[in-house]
């Protein structure tokens, strides 16, 4: 299996990277020259190919919701990390809410599509290192999903988990969301087997991968005066349906 793995990853990267360098002037044509709906819709598609590409590594997705989750109401997405590849089905299984991510600022340059969007499509960069830049630039962010009603999507491990072994909440980012956000619905996802398309490093690649997202029921923050009850709550429901 890891023998095959090393000519399909070779594959893939190709595919990821064309992908990546066809839809940076997509995202800026449609940006500039139609504005915010046009550019979302070519994000939405690039999530749609970067899936695809995964494909060829034998990953599949599934995405289980058994909830209505309500539409123009802001969101706050509560997930584990696994990998990288969390980020492209929840966008797109997502996607009519308008996801925006809390993401490091490292990830704000150098990635063709990916870097461009962290800037200009309405997600929030953060040096996790400097408080001082977090904490306003969170503040922000809040205030800007609590006013268009769109969806933050916020892993509040910090890091991503190498083995899906989850890793205790930092809790202040999603403290400032909630207190920046009053009238969102906070919605639970848990992800299982992400972390195993890098079971060998980054090169090769797993292959044969299932990879399972599991949205929980939504709860109204607004129903909640003990919001670090709320997230002990959440950090609960998001471990336990992890499948290690």
């Amino acid at each position: 299996m890891k023998l095959l793995a090393y000519p399909l990853t070779i594959l893939y990267f190709i595919c990821f990277g064309l992908t990546l360098v066809i839809f940076h002037p997509i995202q800026w044509f449609c940006k500039n020259v139609f504005g915010y709906k046009a550019h979302k819709i070519s994000v939405d598609c690039l999530q749609f190919f970067l899936m695809r590409c995964l494909n060829v590594l034998g990953t599949s997705f599934s995405f289980t919701n058994p909830y209505t989750i309500e539409k123009g109401k802001p969101l706050i997405i509560v997930s584990n990390h696994q990998s990288m590849y969390d980020i492209s089905p929840i966008m797109w299984y997502m996607r009519k809410h308008h996801v925006k991510f809390v993401a490091k600022k490292e990830l704000g340059k150098g990635l063709p599509s990916i870097s461009y969007n962290l800037r200009h499509g309405g997600s929030v960069l953060i040096d996790r290192k400097n408080p001082r830049q977090a904490i306003p630039a969170m503040v922000k962010f809040g205030e800007y999903i609590e006013s268009t009603n769109r969806a933050a999507v916020i892993f509040p491990e910090g890091t991503r988990s190498k083995d899906g072994t989850p890793k205790p909440f930092k809790t202040k980012g999603l403290e400032i969301l909630m207190k920046k956000t009053p009238s969102a619905l906070i919605v639970p996802i848990t992800v299982n087997n992400s972390w195993k398309m890098l079971r060998y490093g980054k090169f090769p690649m797993g292959i044969g991968n299932h990879i399972n997202f599991t949205a929980h029921k939504p709860l109204e923050l607004a129903n909640f005066t003990d919001r670090n009850e709320l997230i002990k709550t959440v950090e609960k429901t998001v471990v336990e349906a992890i499948v290690l």
